[in-house]
């Protein structure tokens, strides 16, 4: 009769497996807060997010938890030094989520989540709560067992989705409380659950608001069409000239800075797992469409865009009304690659839109917040660290990818921090964020909580060769 054993189940996998169900409800807990940072009527929410947090690492075991005042919403803060002379990580994220309408999409309310098909429905399930939160959890079962090898210091914000306008200034002024050798951000995705990635770079952003005026109030469309100019036809056809027939934006200037992939880095994109069909189906298109002359992956992850994410203007309600109205406006953004600057790309789009303005309307246009575009090594020992802490639980290696989004902040730890950032991210593509019916897969946040301890130790271990 055999008598092969098991392989051992180490006591922090065990700890983690016995208070799953615990990481669970704490995680729902924190996504029934409406913690909306765009919206101000959501203040209190926010703030009592922040609260709710601060109790949270409190309880995982962290030191010197406070929340940190800024000229917005708290950064919460807390720390566990072990031995000044290990390695330090500090873990960002944040707590704020994006509002969420339309809510008439979603198929339960955007916050109350439910879990349903192995997934958690929520707004913030997966940007960030959920990310963030796997952090907090994996740092509580390693204190628990014993297994924590670095020291640890976290710092989570309340304003990334409003463009982190604050955190600057929270950076310069508690330098020496913030010094580390690494930062570790999970607000990123992989590539699919037996396809795991780590980003190696991020877009950066430039967010504007344009207001087109004409005349000094709604007038009656057939006493006065065809004599005014009608802000909202204005308007389209100003913002459709702002790309031409190959999808090339046209803003003077707009790819001047733009890096330009080698035949070698594209090469190394087309072998990214992607199936175009399949990605036509998720999105229930019928093709694809994009700036000419490059891939969907090279579209997503390394060539700027410029996109309209609101437009708004004249009579929208029930039934019809014949009015030539007086305003019309939009939200623009432009995401940015390695080597664009969103000042500059402010200053281009904000020129540009009032030469092609004709006489008959009055333009305003607004910046609303920006971000950098950000390229992070794969020779550096923590991205070393984060591979073999994704191969060790993934059992595959992961693949360096581009992420299309942006996080404004990572640039400004480089530059105020001298900190590199290690994009670990455990979230899909597919899971809906910014969107109705936002999601983050069980298995995803488990798998989070698993493989964090990993990398702690394995860049402790590799810091000391």
């Amino acid at each position: 009769m055999s008598t092969v054993k098991s392989p051992a189940v180490s006591p922090l996998k065990d700890y983690i497996k016995t208070n799953d169900k615990r990481f669970l409800d704490e995680l729902l807990e924190l996504l029934r807060i409406p913690s909306v940072s765009a919206d101000s009527k959501y203040k209190p929410d926010v703030l009592k997010m922040a609260e709710a947090l601060k109790s949270k690492l409190v309880a995982a075991g962290a030191d010197k938890v406070e929340l940190v005042p800024t000229a917005g919403y708290p950064v919460v803060y807390g720390e566990k030094i072990i031995d000044p002379k290990l390695p330090t990580v500090l873990v960002y994220g944040h707590y704020d989520v994006q509002p969420a309408d339309p809510l008439n999409l979603w198929t339960s309310p955007a916050f109350e989540p439910v879990v349903k098909d192995g997934k958690i429905y929520a707004r913030g399930s997966c940007d960030d709560k959920g990310q963030m939160y796997m952090h907090v959890k994996a740092f509580e079962s390693m204190l628990k067992t014993n297994d924590l090898s670095c020291n640890v210091k976290f710092m989570i914000e309340g304003e990334e989705e409003v463009g982190s306008a604050n955190l600057g200034q929270f950076l310069k002024e508690n330098k020496e409380r913030l010094k580390g050798d690494v930062i570790l951000i999970s607000d990123t995705s992989i590539l699919a659950n037996d396809v795991p990635s780590i980003d190696v770079g991020l877009r950066g952003l430039c967010y504007m608001e344009v207001e087109v005026t004409g005349p000094n109030r709604d007038l009656h469309s057939g006493v006065y069409g065809g004599a005014v100019a009608n802000p909202i036809n204005i308007l389209c056809e100003m913002i459709a000239s702002m790309k031409d027939k190959n999808n090339h934006i046209t803003i003077p200037g707009f790819y001047d800075d733009v890096l330009q992939l080698s035949k070698e880095d594209r090469a190394d994109l087309a072998k990214t797992p992607f199936n175009i069909e399949n990605y036509k189906k998720d999105l229930d298109i019928n093709d694809i469409h994009g700036e000419a002359g490059f891939s969907t992956i090279e579209r997503t992850g390394t060539r700027p865009t410029l996109d309209v994410n609101g437009i708004w203007g004249g009579y929208t309600g029930e039934g019809a009304k014949t009015v030539l109205p007086s305003k019309a406006s939009a939200k623009i953004s432009m995401r940015l690659v390695p080597n664009q600057s969103s000042e500059k790309t402010a200053e281009l789009f904000t020129n540009y839109f009032n030469s092609i303005a004709p006489n008959s309307v009055k333009i305003k246009v607004t910046t609303h917040h920006g971000g950098e575009p950000v390229l992070t090594p794969t020779d550096s020992v923590a991205f070393k660290a984060a591979s073999k802490a994704m191969e060790e639980t993934f059992g595959k290696k992961p693949i360096p990818t581009r992420g299309g989004g942006s996080i404004p902040i990572v640039a400004l730890f480089e530059k105020i921090l001298g900190l590199k950032s290690v994009l670990m991210g455990f979230g899909l593509d597919t899971d809906a964020i910014h969107s109705p019916n936002e999601h983050f897969g069980l298995f995803n946040y488990y798998k989070g909580i698993e493989t964090i301890p990993l990398f702690y130790k394995y860049y402790t271990e590799m810091s000391k060769k």
